[in-house]
């Protein structure tokens, strides 16, 4: 049996992932292409969990690396249990974040580094890297006037601007760490223009029909 492949949806808050995820899922019904479609963090009943602690604004004073190493964790679930056997079994995975979060989040804003976050992904993910990642790529000045304010119940929405930008440059620099991996896409026209963008990037590289 083939290996299944693995795409990601990556950007800052409020670029409209889930929405892009979402519209790929319907693409994928209609035409009878199965998929898993995961989130991170989360994606089973422990990493959800540690979802929660992430992301509950109560947990203000915690720590950058307990912060990093707390998505790891989840992370490291959620191949474990979900993400490699779907692969090993021929299946097709769409996860809404993933490595490069951890990336532009704690190595860039949180001021971690490259060479941590990178040793953390390659622990954590292997030879399950993905095969495609799929970045929306607008600043968060823009993102957050797009989607008409913050989550009041995320903590990490309600980090400051300054933070957002940082993230928005730690994604950047990852598109220039893996150029072939990562597609920019721009989601400043309608949602559907976007995801027309998206289905032909796809496609061109095998990974849909």
């Amino acid at each position: 049996m083939s290996r299944g492949k693995f795409i990601t949806f990556e950007g800052c808050e409020g670029v409209g992932k889930s929405t892009q995820v979402n519209l790929l899922k319907e693409y994928l019904n209609k035409t009878n292409q199965k998929a898993m479609f995961l989130r991170e963090p989360g994606g089973n009943a422990l990493s959800e969990k540690i979802r929660k602690i992430i992301l509950d604004p109560v947990n203000s004073e915690m720590h950058s690396l307990c912060e990093a190493m707390l998505y790891s964790a989840a992370r490291a679930q959620l191949m474990e249990q979900v993400i490699v056997p779907a692969i090993e079994n021929g299946e097709l995975v769409i996860c809404d974040r993933f490595i490069d979060s951890t990336m532009a989040y704690q190595g860039f804003a949180r001021d971690l580094g490259v060479k941590t976050i990178t040793s953390l992904n390659e622990i954590v993910c292997g030879d399950y890297m993905p095969d495609v990642t799929i970045f929306l790529d607008l600043p968060p000045d823009e993102a957050f006037k797009r989607k008409g304010g913050r989550d009041e119940g995320d903590r990490m929405e309600l980090q400051s601007l300054d933070f957002h930008k940082k993230v928005y440059a730690g994604y950047k620099k990852a598109v220039d760490m893996y150029p072939n991996r990562i597609v920019c896409i721009s989601p400043r026209g309608n949602k559907f223009e976007t995801h027309n963008s998206i289905i032909r990037n796809l496609q061109a590289r095998g990974i849909i029909k």
